[in-house]
């Protein structure tokens, strides 16, 4: 349980890294589980690098 936590931290500060909208983290997002993803990253991603 706990590494799990910690695995979170780590996803959302490397997360924080990149810029919405940006190459770098349309790619992130590409290769990231659409599961995964939260309401506003699917609205950020059609946003930003779909349209």
């Amino acid at each position: 349980m706990r590494s799990w936590i910690v695995m979170a931290l780590v996803g959302f500060a490397l997360a924080g890294c990149t810029e919405v909208g940006s190459k770098e983290w349309c790619q992130d997002m590409k290769e990231k589980p659409k599961g995964d993803w939260t309401a506003n990253q699917a609205t950020d991603f059609a946003k930003h690098c779909i349209f």
